[in-house]
């Protein structure tokens, strides 16, 4: 069977979508770990997730580092095949004798991996065994160590089932604080910018009212599509309530993530769903603000967008709002835009007439 179809960028993009590099670990996980070492008998046992330049280690036993370069990894290796990888003497193999793993800590000389297979076919990682004199495994004990990786495998895609909702696509309220409470702490680790938009569908009740539920679905589902094809890789929505969504825009200035919250509002706009030969036309409120101060924490930041996504809809709908206080004075000075009420600041736009107006 074909490995990591789609190429590299389709496995990276594939190992991103679980939401699980640099989180924190597991018993799920750790549980494995310690049954595969166990079962083989040997010190070392991870759960390696190979990223586009490093492999990190969402579970380790025997191991103390968290993360090495990918290219000094046997994991890489391991990857581009879909049956297990198997070293019996590392220092006997021109692959892995020179590495700084095998020479220096933690001096592997033997090596089992299995690919780590997503349902769609990418091998994300590999959960692997080592130790410090060669070896040699039964098929049983191989065998072991395959349904072991298929039960990691398991772990990581019913989390994230769990963690899409399942009408849009967009992360579940759940797991959208617990990834912004995330960001937010490393916006306040590493002092880098942080900014949320809060989207409204315009009139959503009106569009179920006079076209139905299914069609309001689809209205849903369209608005998180054009969201997610305006957005980056880094950026992430999720669905916070029946027609709203919030974006989280890491690494981003307010008056970045202004201009993103208008482009995402013309795509809306200019948004057409055909029905029983009827057009429906869809336009959408946002809000902005930006991760500020120490206290910032996810209630405060969607409250700060929600205030400013409110005052976008009593401003006349189909517009971006800005709720800012630090930094007022810039977003203020900035082409098109006005103070309003209260540190909310509001971008001048021409809104159009939107479905139920």
């Amino acid at each position: 069977m074909e490995c990591n179809i789609g190429g590299e960028d389709a496995r990276i993009e594939a190992l991103h979508s679980l939401e699980v590099l640099d989180t924190e670990p597991e018993e799920a996980f750790d549980r494995i770990t310690r049954l595969a070492k166990m079962v083989l008998q040997m010190p070392m046992v991870v759960v390696s997730l190979v990223d586009r330049d490093r492999q990190w280690f969402k579970s380790r036993q025997g191991v103390e580092a968290v993360e090495t370069a990918r290219d000094i990894s046997f994991c890489t290796h391991t990857i581009r095949d879909s049956q297990p990888l198997i070293v019996t003497d590392a220092l006997a193999d021109p692959r892995f004798a020179k590495s700084p793993l095998v020479l220096g800590e933690p001096h592997i000389r033997f090596y089992i991996g299995v690919p780590l297979r997503t349902r769609d076919g990418f091998n994300i990682g590999a959960l692997c065994s080592m130790d410090t004199k060669v070896r040699q495994l039964s098929d049983a004990q191989i065998k072991i160590l395959e349904d072991l990786a298929k039960l990691v495998v398991d772990e990581l895609e019913l989390r994230l089932l769990a963690s899409t909702d399942s009408l849009t696509g967009a992360m579940s309220r759940r797991s959208f604080y617990d990834q912004t409470a995330r960001e937010i702490a490393r916006a306040k680790r590493h002092g880098v910018h942080l900014s949320c938009a809060l989207i409204d569908v315009d009139h959503f009740k009106s569009i179920n009212d006079t076209h139905g539920h299914g069609v309001g679905d689809l209205v849903l589902k369209r608005v998180v599509s054009i969201c997610k094809s305006e957005l980056r890789a880094s950026d992430y929505i999720g669905r916070v309530g029946g027609e709203e969504f919030a974006i989280m825009l890491p690494e981003t200035l307010l008056a970045t993530a202004i201009e993103v919250a208008d482009r995402l509002r013309k795509a809306l706009e200019a948004t057409t769903i055909e029905v029983s030969g009827q057009s429906v036309h869809v336009t959408a409120s946002i809000g902005v603000t930006e991760c500020t101060g120490a206290e910032q924490n996810t209630d405060l930041l969607l409250q700060h967008a929600d205030a400013a996504m409110y005052q976008a809809k009593s401003a006349g709908r189909n517009r971006v709002v800005c709720y800012s206080k630090s930094d007022l004075k810039v977003v203020r000075d900035g082409p098109g835009m006005k103070q309003g009420p209260a540190g909310i600041v509001q971008r001048t736009l021409q809104p159009s007439v939107a479905v139920g107006q």
